[in-house]
């Protein structure tokens, strides 16, 4: 990890904890502030660090539900049969994260190049705008029919397809939230519950991934201050924008996400094509 001064660790870590839960991305903002603003690079394992924070916030935004979770999943290797709301909530979890979990072990190295070209964060930004925008108004319309489903109907089918979006925000700009969101509400689910589903399976992968990364940043550069403040600001800042969401989507929909996508994606293009003269 390049060395970071405390304020670019700061504003890197609000990137992060906003962006990790609102549909817009954050690896994308992690790739490219430091390509616009001439930062160094801080490498996909500081971003995995970051990760740190908002796993916190989830876990905290959610500690009820979590210990729920956790007795469910408990009951569930006791017993050996699924029969709760919770249990099957846990074993939708499970499916769910195994699609992102494939994807981050295949393409781990494309995940730290290839992926984080500006440009093909830029085109991601934009057209996963488009999807989100279409697919939340189509859902829309569903739910004025009555036709939206609640968190508890969910399948086996359902987790899994969900998990298989994750999977496709292993390129900056798709947005995990975002993919997650958006097959939820393709599936019918309420805005509350794609938007709760897909934070509480963030909770495994970002868990899976620290676990793999972390040891190698704390032993190649130890726990830097710099590091500190980037991973506590991740986390007050993605509590803050998990409650935000939770209340948007009572009361809206995801276009003003599918219109800033739309305009960083553009924003991005134009510099690309600037640089290159």
């Amino acid at each position: 990890m390049n060395d970071l001064s405390l304020f670019q660790s700061f504003v890197l870590g609000a990137m992060q904890g906003l962006a990790e839960f609102l549909p817009i991305s954050s690896s994308a903002h992690l790739a490219l502030a430091p390509w616009a603003f001439g930062w160094p690079e801080p490498g996909l394992a500081f971003d995995v660090a970051l990760h740190l924070g908002t796993l916190v916030a989830v876990l905290w935004y959610f500690r009820r539900d979590w210990l729920a979770l956790a007795v469910a999943a408990f009951a569930v290797v006791r017993e050996r049969r699924v029969n709760t709301d919770e249990q099957r909530l846990v074993a939708w979890l499970v499916i769910a994260t195994v699609p992102g979990a494939i994807a981050g072990l295949l393409f781990e190295k494309q995940a730290e190049h290839l992926f984080r070209a500006p440009s093909v964060i830029a085109v991601a930004l934009i057209l996963m705008g488009a999807l989100l925008w279409i697919v939340d108004a189509r859902a829309a319309r569903a739910a004025r029919a009555a036709r939206e489903h609640p968190l508890s109907a969910m399948t086996w089918r359902d987790a899994l397809l969900i998990g298989c979006a994750q999977a496709f925000a292993i390129i900056p700009g798709v947005s995990r939230s975002g993919a997650t969101m958006t097959a939820g509400r393709a599936l019918s689910f309420t805005r509350a519950d794609s938007a709760k589903f897909s934070f509480m399976m963030s909770m495994p992968i970002i868990a899976a991934a620290a676990v793999l990364k972390l040891p190698k940043l704390i032993s190649a550069g130890g726990l830097t201050p710099s590091l500190i403040v980037g991973v506590a600001t991740a986390a007050i800042t993605g509590w803050l924008a998990i409650a935000i969401l939770m209340r948007l989507v009572q009361h809206g929909g995801f276009r003003v996400f599918a219109l800033y996508r739309f305009a960083l994606g553009a924003a991005v293009l134009i510099l690309v094509a600037l640089r290159a003269r």
